[in-house]
């Protein structure tokens, strides 16, 4: 399944802009209780303004909140952001640790953080499980965890880990655009035949392509879906 996914995103990646670990890091705080898309909007103007560690931890509390308040909760993001800073200077030398231990002692980080910075600003493999690879991991049968510490446990001894950080990208983006909570597109989906939970959504491939989001959206590629399936999984 993992295969014929990275087939079909080939170019899937961290959807958060940063230009270093530190951005990326205050980035996937922000992104909690929001869209990627909302966060791209709102960094740019905080990353200039303030672009270190020692930035951070001295801002101030209203401008910050000011910047902040389209990605909501900004008021506890603000607390995150500045207590992450202030840590940061006095315990890593303004810098973000590499490792996992270091990363999930910081303010407004959990495993979940801590791995995409990892795999994607240190290239160290690890598994991000949010609410689209969980979903996914249990749609697939992969595991029937809902804690997502057991979730990274259970599907990282299916996969090696060299694997990990794409096949989370890879996960992240096919919940996004085909596998959705609500109203998965299955009728439109690669694994489809693979797919113990073929059948929840819609089956009907053309009504089924017109679910797709992003660039898979009919009107995006503007070409007709190649993938169509059969009545079920094999």
């Amino acid at each position: 399944m993992y295969r014929t996914l990275l087939e079909r995103y080939p170019y899937a990646h961290c959807e958060l802009d940063f230009a270093n670990p530190l951005q990326l890091l205050v980035a996937t705080i922000l992104s909690a209780q929001t869209t990627d898309v909302m966060v791209n909007k709102v960094t740019p103007a905080l990353f200039e303004r303030y672009p270190d560690a020692a930035a951070l931890a001295g801002a101030d509390r209203e401008a910050l909140e000011t910047l902040l308040k389209p990605t909501g909760f900004f008021r506890a993001k603000t607390n995150s952001v500045m207590r992450l800073g202030a840590e940061l200077v006095e315990r890593f030398g303004g810098e973000v640790p590499p490792r996992l231990k270091d990363l999930v002692t910081l303010p407004g980080v959990g495993r979940k953080t801590a791995n995409v910075v990892l795999g994607n600003a240190f290239g160290i493999p690890g598994i991000t499980v949010d609410t689209h690879f969980g979903r996914l991991a249990r749609r697939f049968g992969w595991t029937d965890e809902e804690d997502p510490v057991k979730v990274e446990e259970a599907v990282g001894r299916l996969f090696p880990r060299k694997d990990w950080t794409m096949l989370s990208h890879v996960l992240i983006f096919h919940g996004r655009r085909t596998c959705h909570a609500k109203k998965p597109a299955c009728g439109a989906c690669p694994v489809a035949r693979l797919c113990p939970s073929f059948g929840i959504g819609e089956t009907d491939p053309v009504k089924a392509a017109a679910l797709l989001k992003f660039e898979l959206a009919p009107a995006a590629s503007g070409r007709d879906f190649p993938y169509a399936v059969g009545p079920g999984p094999l």
